[in-house]
Order: structure tokens, then sequence, then C-alpha cells
């Protein structure tokens, strides 16, 4: 095409009436402005979701931070439980072989026997008084 006949067709077109040309023109801006309306609500919404997507990101890390720092502190818990378990456990392997070393030397130590350790019960349930010998030393 031609660029005089492009405006012999511009011509033509406003030779048609005003009001087709009023109708094309009005369709164009309203088909502009409900475009520029429905990208300014898509950049928006687009913000929006940019926006919450970035602080349920920044939640997500602040929580695996906080597992994380837990984590590391039932763990130095957990080392310090069993430090202190296995101290004990030698405390008292200590305790038991130096009762078995004295015993055989304690005078106070009378030699046990069932009578004392479980008395018989004589019909009833509760007894005024149970005897448990005294260590002495």
């Amino acid at each position: 095409m031609l660029p005089h006949d492009r405006a012999n067709k511009k011509v033509i077109h406003k030779q048609r009436g005003t009001a087709a040309l009023d109708l094309d023109v009005y369709a164009s801006i309203k088909h502009t402005k409900e475009s520029s309306s429905d990208d300014a609500k898509k950049v928006m919404r687009r913000e929006k979701n940019r926006i919450a997507a970035q602080k349920s990101r920044m939640r997500q890390t602040e929580k695996a931070d906080k597992l994380h720092l837990e984590s590391e502190n039932l763990e130095k818990e957990n080392a310090a439980l069993r430090k202190e378990v296995k101290q004990l456990t030698e405390e008292a392997k200590y305790l038991s072989s130096v009762l078995s070393s004295h015993e055989p030397l304690c005078t106070g130590l009378a030699p046990q026997t069932p009578d004392l350790l479980y008395p018989a019960h004589h019909g009833s349930y509760h007894q005024a008084h149970i005897t448990v010998p005294h260590y002495q030393h």
C-alpha cells in the first residue's frame, strides 16, 4: 500500500460517518483503559505475591535457624547428661567395691537373715515397727 493510498483510506473511512469513527476510537480507548487497568492489577498482584513469598521464605529460614539452635542445645545437654551418667556409674562401682572390701572387716554388721529383711506377718497387714540393722563403724 502506498502512502497516498493510506490517506485515501482514512478519507474513505471518515466519509462513512463520524459516528462510526467515534465508535472505533471509543472502543480502542476503552480497550486500552481496560488493558492498562488489567495490567496494573496484574502488576500489583505479582508484587503482593512476591512480598508474601519473600516473607514466607524468611519465616521458613527463621524456623530452620531456631530448630538448628535447639538441636545444638539438646545435643550439648545430652552430652553433659551422658557424662554425668558415666561419672555416677563409676562412682557407684567404686562405692560398691569399697563396701564389698569393708563388709568382711566390719564388726557392726550382723549376718542378715531372711527374718530380718522380710519379717513374717502375724495376721495383720501393718506392723508397729520393723527392725533394720544399723551399721556401726
